[in-house]
């Protein structure tokens, strides 16, 4: 295992924020900042996937409007340049919470609103001839002890309930991770580049007449107008795109928590090993743990491998060096080759990265937009966000161009969720939530039952 973790490789700054930028062709050049004040019919804050697919829906409904994009690095250097390439149909909030809170038509909806967006990411990506490596390949969840494979039971037998997930029961002659008893697969998930998709959405919406300031760091926003460090941009809307960086703007700091999710890249591997492994170019696999893992086999074949375990910083900080913990890229490492031990010694991580994503105080993503101030916001997908931000782009363009339709009436529309604690609350509740994740695996590997912790924290996170 190699002790830093670091490209081997002479990169721009940007080249080694992971190694999905660092295989995307353009040279992640800065575009030019903001150049004075300037009015605009849309400001968008953040220049990740979120702002983007918003402005790419909004010119389909108005291709007469004029885009701003504001974003204080690059188009694509947050989480949506770094996530674990997911394009799945994953929420935050269950079915069953969507259901408790909000009926069970609205959850039904819901959930076949995120199984349609798999592939309406795949369609839009192409009609903007953005090569993405898409592959439907599906999920699977290998479930490695007696307490996972009554998890995965249960998770199928709910899908069944709603029927909208398709979700299958895999016997344990179907999978190869070590100890799998069984497994689940979800046709609903197509493996992609991040990085080629985010960037290239960029690339394609200046081409349609999207103005993208670069460098450009956003101060503050209030109702048709954004305060940046360059200038001031009028506007007759503004779409707060910011994610798990809201911490740092003022109207925001409490409306969102960053929490860092970390990954590894492995060399790429021979396609015998591959065949060895079970998995398939598309495929996308985890387990029922409660720590998060997720994994994919990228289209160069390689393992790209995440997982939870860092911890959150005091007062919401987001800085570069908690971007990689050796601690954790050992555990990652680990946690790999657990899954396949004939790996041991193999996998070889040749990239370290990661980043904050957005985490709201309920665990509800949302899509909201108030007509009286012209203010559009979305985000809190906790790290489920490469298609949810599609639908979030699509929900805010409608909502914007106050168009009726069946997204705009769908239940996260509009959602308000509480404000984080402040310090030292937010602190010692979000540290203690990782802690009792972690708890909550040990206590199932020595009692062989449901955790206790697990079920303690289940209602706040989502479930």
């Amino acid at each position: 295992m190699r002790a830093d973790y670091k490209p081997e490789r002479d990169a721009a700054p940007y080249r080694g924020l992971s190694y999905w930028h660092d295989t995307v062709v353009d040279d992640l050049s800065p575009r030019p900042a903001l150049p004075g004040d300037r009015d605009v019919d849309v400001a968008i804050i953040g220049g990740g996937l979120t702002g983007l697919w918003t402005a790419w829906y909004l010119l389909e409904q108005n291709p007469g409007l004029r885009i701003a994009v504001l974003e204080k690095e690059i188009a694509g250097f947050g989480a949506s340049g770094r996530n674990g390439g997911w394009c799945s149909a994953l929420f935050p909030r269950s079915v069953a919470s969507l259901e408790r809170a909000h009926g069970r038509d609205a959850a039904v909806r819901m959930r076949r609103a995120m199984v349609e967006t798999v592939d309406e990411v795949g369609r839009a990506a192409a009609s903007a001839g953005i090569a993405i490596d898409y592959a439907k390949g599906g999920t699977i969840a290998f479930a490695r002890s007696g307490v996972q494979l009554a998890a995965a039971r249960a998770e199928v037998a709910e899908a069944a309930h709603y029927g909208v997930d398709l979700l299958e029961s895999w016997d344990a002659d179907r999978v190869r991770a070590a100890g799998a008893l069984g497994a689940t697969f979800d046709p609903a998930c197509a493996s992609v580049h991040p990085a080629k998709l985010v960037r290239g959405l960029a690339r394609a919406l200046e081409r349609r007449g999207v103005t993208i300031f670069e460098q450009t760091e956003v101060l503050d926003y209030a109702p048709r107008a954004v305060t940046t460090v360059h200038g001031t941009v009028r506007c007759e809307n503004v779409v707060v795109a910011t994610e798990g960086y809201g911490a740092r703007l003022r109207a925001t700091k409490r409306r969102v928590l960053p929490l860092y999710s970390l990954m590894i890249a492995t060399k790429p591997l021979p396609d015998a090993t591959w065949r060895e492994l079970g998995i398939e170019h598309g495929q996308t696999f985890t387990d029922y743990r409660h720590l998060l893992v997720y994994g994919q086999r990228t289209a160069d074949n390689r393992f790209a491998f995440g997982g939870r375990g860092a911890r959150y910083h005091w007062g919401s900080a987001i800085r570069p060096e908690y971007d990689r913990s050796p601690r954790v890229f050992a555990h990652l490492e680990r946690a790999l080759e657990n899954l396949f031990p004939s790996l041991t010694g193999q996998l070889e991580p040749e990239y370290a990265w990661g980043g904050p994503l957005g985490v709201p105080r309920d665990w509800h993503a949302t899509a909201s937009f108030d007509a009286a101030t012209g203010v559009a916001w979305a985000g809190g997908y906790v790290g489920d966000g490469l298609s949810t931000t599609n639908l979030a782009g699509r929900t805010l363009a409608d909502l914007i161009t106050r168009t009726d339709s069946d997204l705009v009436r769908l239940p996260w529309v509009n959602h308000s969720s509480p404000s984080w604690e402040p310090e030292p609350l937010r602190f010692i509740g979000a540290n203690a939530g990782l802690l009792a994740m972690t708890v909550a695996d040990a206590e199932e590997r020595v009692t062989g039952r449901p955790s206790l912790a697990a079920r303690i924290m289940a209602p706040l996170l989502g479930h």
